[in-house]
């Protein structure tokens, strides 16, 4: 069920959403090529990700507070998964790196099978599932390297 039959995003949501990946790119090549500095930047990623996926998560409260005739169950289950991945987030910080990198990765898969779950019964725009799985793909990634990154020179 979707809005709008545009696969495009507007061009500001296209800026505001790839900008967001830069900084997980810029990190995650940090921690690859930069010796004395590694462990800064693996930290800067796990903070930054944090960052994101709590930001993610606030989007289902903003879906559950202004989509009309959302039934009172789906309503209160999107209100409950959207502090789930601050939850997430949050542990991420308070672990080793790579485990914090495991568990980010974790929260953005989950937090887009819920993404999936929502377009079933909520009409969202045609562009949101698919820039929210390539967002979630290159996030991924980037804290995949990092945490192998850390692992392997560590």
């Amino acid at each position: 069920m979707n809005v709008s039959s545009s696969l495009s995003p507007p061009r500001y949501v296209v800026m505001l959403g790839y900008g967001g990946l830069l900084p997980f790119i810029g990190l995650a090549l940090l921690i690859l090529t930069s010796l004395e500095n590694r462990s800064f930047w693996a930290v800067a990623l796990v903070n930054y990700g944090a960052v994101i996926l709590s930001f993610v998560g606030a989007l289902h409260w903003g879906f559950a507070m202004s989509v009309q005739n959302m039934s009172a169950e789906l309503r209160r289950g999107r209100l409950i998964w959207s502090v789930t991945p601050a939850l997430i987030a949050w542990l991420s910080t308070l672990v080793p790196v790579p485990l914090g990198c495991l568990l980010l990765i974790g929260g953005f898969v989950v937090h887009f099978w819920q993404d999936r779950q929502l377009v079933q019964v909520v009409s969202l725009h045609a562009w949101y599932l698919p820039m929210r799985l390539r967002l979630t793909t290159v996030a991924s990634v980037c804290l995949l390297v990092g945490a192998i990154t850390v692992v392997i020179f560590s």
